[in-house]
């Protein structure tokens, strides 16, 4: 490639363009171009080009990718994360965390909201990949997880998908239920529901779970093949789920900043509160044979691994902000305990010649 730059350069500049357009489309040239940063002007010579072959085609309502230019961006991302060295950060992440995958997208979540949109992308094809004819798939809610349904493409399984826990007393469409309920319309399957609130008394947990359909659902939940989760940060989900004060206050008092399914963990992964909900918990996991977590932001950084050093997770989708955080972190670790390794080794040295 050192002989031909340009030619590495136009294919990077052409595939973020199509890129862009499939996560936006229908969309108009003006509106890619602001997003893309670009003038019109830039942009209609790559469009043009683009649309001579094929890839994209200009409708009344915007532009959009054809199926052959779908094909062409899932046969070039492989080859694209190898240049960029998103590869690498993945293997590299992977081998920090202790994951068997990581797989990355562009960018950051916390900045640009296509970035959760490709987060869902690019995790649907992945759960995609996973799936068998009459699977039986768990999920929580949550945006990001939301997003993996409204990407997913549509294959007749006939898988069943449920929700991994209740509600989360937030915007239905962003709920377990009902993400369960568009998965399964994507894949031609079934779907059951789990109407439960997240904050329970122990009586009202105790006559739920012994409820024989709430007992058979939860059954089912618990003999799913694949579960795919979000993580979220202790405190900004503690006040959603309305979680009193007092016990807020109580949770940052023991260091929390990372949650998944119902549970609080500090930045060793260690579990600092557990909310008594109705739905999968920590040690169902451990039988799954695919636990997917799915979450991106740089912000969310140290929850993403501290839930990875205290919940089974075996694959993870997040984006290069997180990466970055977490590998920098890693680095500056390093570059700390050898500085200090110095300085120990320099103070006996001292010590030794004092003598």
């Amino acid at each position: 490639m050192k002989l031909v730059p340009d030619l590495l350069d136009g294919m990077k500049k052409r595939y973020r363009v199509l890129h862009h357009l499939f996560l936006t489309q229908p969309i108009g040239r003006r509106g890619l171009a602001m997003q893309l940063q670009t003038t019109e002007r830039i942009l209609r010579a790559e469009v043009d080009f683009l649309k001579d072959q094929g890839l994209l085609a200009v409708e009344t309502v915007g532009m959009h990718v054809t199926e052959e230019g779908k094909k062409l961006l899932h046969d070039l991302a492989d080859i694209i994360r190898e240049i960029d060295g998103l590869a690498e950060k993945e293997r590299l992440l992977a081998e920090r965390l202790g994951l068997a995958e990581v797989r990355l997208v562009a960018g950051d979540a916390d900045a640009d909201p296509l970035v959760k949109k490709a987060l869902g992308h690019t995790a649907a094809e992945l759960l995609r990949g996973m799936l068998r004819p009459g699977d039986s798939i768990a999920v929580t809610g949550g945006t990001t997880i939301a997003a993996i349904a409204e990407s997913m493409q549509k294959a007749p399984l006939g898988v069943e998908v449920l929700p991994a826990r209740g509600g989360l007393g937030e915007n239905m469409e962003f709920q377990a239920n009902t993400i369960a309920s568009r998965l399964a319309a994507k894949l031609g399957g079934t779907y059951r529901m789990l109407h439960a609130p997240d904050l329970l008394s122990d009586e009202a947990h105790h006559s739920l779970v012994n409820d024989p359909q709430v007992l058979d659902t939860l059954e089912r939940i618990r003999s799913a093949r694949i579960v795919v989760h979000g993580i979220g940060q202790a405190i900004p989900m503690a006040k959603r789920r309305r979680i009193p004060e007092s016990r807020i206050g109580h949770l940052a008092e023991q260091g929390a900043i990372a949650e998944a399914f119902g549970y609080y963990f500090d930045r060793d992964g260690q579990i600092v509160h557990a909310m008594n909900t109705v739905g999968l918990k920590l040690a169902d996991l451990s039988r799954i044979e695919q636990v997917v977590a799915v979450a991106g932001g740089a912000t969310k950084a140290e929850a993403i691994s501290a839930v990875a050093s205290g919940c089974p997770v075996h694959v993870l989708v997040t984006d290069e902000a997180v990466a970055d955080a977490i590998l920098g972190n890693r680095q500056r670790e390093t570059e700390t305990r050898q500085s200090e390794t110095e300085i120990s080794g320099e103070n006996k040295e001292e010590t030794v010649h004092g003598n």
